[in-house]
């Protein structure tokens, strides 16, 4: 098995957000690698749902509950004992984050100060990493790459709430962790497809559902620059820097974690690459609907987490795209999920 994976072997896990597409494919990388895993989240964000579909909760003890509810998280988080804290719990829309802020804000502020607070009061944990987003800096237009140092101050309610769930960890590691007890990090990631993402408003779910209906794919803005990659490449990502720090807190940073430059397409471009690799003669169309304001062009610099660990993608766009189908295919033919999640788990492992 794979160094970074085989580290997971009977380590107990506490994942937030376990029942979204991030925390489905990362329960099932750690069920796979013999973890002890416990999810807490609310239930499925979608219907139907890759936690469903892939019927996750036969790997992990699954509780559903509300982060922001820091009760009822304390009390499954010490029945849990963690040594490891993986916190993806969020609301993670940028459409949604317009239209309700509050929550938006208690659950991306507050959940993190909740896990937090919860890390702070036991004495089991041994290395936690909060995962935000590329969209956490100051959104400046240019063209080249966004670096840890860069200024934090998201534009959109969903943006923002994640550049203040960095500054509340940035807070709590140098207010209670300073003395090197725990080993506190966070990631920014891009954005990710692969199969089993059902969210509205993200454009390869849109894709998929066109295609499946025989429909044209609609794009509100096809001239938007994002950093796409493959869901299991954060994921990875993630467990190395837990996995670094855990073994050595000089590891305990802030990680930029996206794709090489030539994988920072132009949303049509990645739509053009999608209808190539399912085929049928389905079309995309330029539908722009007036929605609230977005970043136009967004692109992370990786050097940093390539340089610390050694790191570098394992799949290109291409690759992301054709397993994002192949998955896709293999649902909609009532084909077995699970082994066609496992294969390409093992497949991305050994690339």
């Amino acid at each position: 098995m794979d160094k970074i994976l085989s580290f997971y072997k009977n380590k107990r896990i506490f994942i937030t957000g376990h029942t979204g597409f991030k925390g489905s494919w990362l329960c099932k990388m750690l069920a796979n690698a013999e973890a002890i895993v416990t999810g807490y989240s609310l239930e499925p964000p979608t219907n139907p749902s890759l936690f469903g579909i892939a019927e996750i909760e036969k790997d992990v003890t699954s509780i559903i509950g509300d982060i922001r509810d820091y009760e009822c998280l304390k009390k499954a988080f010490d029945e849990a004992q963690p040594e490891i804290v993986l916190h993806l719990a969020a609301q993670p829309i940028v459409r949604d984050s317009y239209k309700d802020p509050r929550y938006t804000y208690e659950t991306n502020v507050m959940g993190t100060v909740n896990i937090l607070e919860c890390v702070r009061n036991s004495t089991c944990v041994k290395s936690f990493l909060n995962v935000t987003t590329d969209k956490v800096y100051k959104n400046k237009e240019w063209e080249w790459g966004y670096r840890e140092n860069e200024e934090l101050d998201g534009f959109d309610p969903y943006s923002n709430s994640k550049s203040c769930s960095e500054l509340v960890t940035h807070s709590y590691k140098q207010s209670f962790f300073a003395d090197g007890s725990v080993p506190i990090s966070t990631a920014r990631a891009g954005n990710v497809i692969g199969g089993g993402d059902f969210a509205n408003d993200r454009i390869i779910p849109d894709c998929v559902r066109a295609a499946i209906a025989k429909e044209d794919i609609i794009v509100r803005n096809p001239h938007s620059t994002r950093p796409f990659q493959h869901v299991l490449e954060p994921l990875y990502a993630y467990l190395m820097i837990a996995a670094k720090q855990y073994e050595d807190i000089s590891f305990a940073d802030y990680y930029n974690v996206g794709p090489d430059e030539v994988d920072c397409f132009k949303t049509g471009a990645l739509v053009d690459l999608f209808t190539d690799k399912w085929g049928e003669g389905i079309k995309w169309i330029n539908k722009y609907d007036g929605g609230p304001h977005e970043a136009n062009f967004l692109k992370l610099d990786c050097s940093k987490l390539k340089n610390t660990f050694g790191w570098k993608p394992k799949w290109n766009l291409d690759k992301a795209i054709e397993k994002t189908v192949e998955w896709s295919k293999c649902y909609i033919s009532g084909g077995n999920i699970r082994d066609c999640m496992d294969k390409q788990i093992a497949e991305f492992l050994g690339e």
